[in-house]
């Protein structure tokens, strides 16, 4: 599954990308029915419902102390941009948009990936960067600032949802630079099997603390842990594309 393939990594960075594209979607579909802290305990479950696929090829001799902890940050931060947008739902922000500029996170990757993982960007990354930044003001509804400047800094009004589609955006970004450090250091299994404890442990936390009340439908039921599935199978994806020797930079692109 993790063979060293020049192509190899850009399939499984389309996978996630299309894995996490559905789970937006299917995310906001119930976002008015659950709170952020249950929709996580939903992904959670479906996540648990991946675990055969990577169960069977973890070794405990393969694991390490450094691998472990950019894991448990890597999902930290992952599950911090899964609340955020989960917010950013209930807070009345369209899918059709929020999903779009959140995904836009690559950005901070590519920042982060060359300064600190001293990759070098290419001139694909440039020409996404140079697109990008003038995407984030279209997408999010501001894009009075290109056609009447002076109006839209008298008038500007930052909403609640696009707050948190920025904490989303900045969490994500990191997320991925600590997925790739993860990968340098343990296996990609292992690397989500770390990512599943974390979110477990969370979810636990929420439910115990009564933050997540289980009180819903058997639709909103369903439809979060299928989001959930198609979730972890991105951030599985992503670990194995990282893993099958993906630089940051390119696989966020992607």
């Amino acid at each position: 599954m993790m063979k060293d393939n020049s192509r190899t990594w850009l399939v499984y960075a389309i996978i996630a990308g299309l894995c996490w594209g559905l789970w937006g979607v299917l995310a906001k579909l119930i976002a008015e029915d659950v709170s952020p802290y249950l929709n996580h305990v939903l992904f959670s479950i479906g996540m648990l419902c991946t675990l055969p696929l990577v169960a069977g090829r973890c070794r405990v001799s393969q694991l390490n102390k450094r691998g472990s902890i950019w894991g448990i940050i890597a999902a930290s931060f992952a599950i911090g941009g899964n609340l955020a947008i989960y917010y950013a739902f209930t807070s009345g922000g369209k899918a059709s948009i929020v999903v779009p500029l959140t995904n836009l996170y690559p950005l901070v990757t590519i920042l982060i990936a060359v300064l600190f993982l001293k990759e070098r960007l290419n001139l694909f990354n440039v020409f996404g960067l140079l697109l990008a930044l003038p995407a984030i003001l279209l997408l999010s509804g501001y894009s009075q600032i290109f056609t009447n400047p002076a109006v839209f800094f008298e008038t500007v009004e930052l909403k609640t949802w696009l707050w948190f589609s920025v904490i989303a955006f900045v969490c994500w970004g990191i997320f991925s630079a600590a997925q790739k450090i993860t990968t340098n250091y343990v296996s990609a299994q292992w690397a989500y099997m770390i990512f599943i404890v974390v979110s477990v442990v969370i979810a636990l936390g929420f439910l115990i603390t009564g933050q997540a009340a289980f009180s819903l439908s058997r639709r909103s039921i369903m439809i979060g842990s299928v989001a959930g599935i198609l979730n972890g199978l991105g951030v599985l994806a992503s670990f194995a594309a990282y893993k099958s020797e993906g630089k940051a930079s390119a696989v966020t692109t992607i």
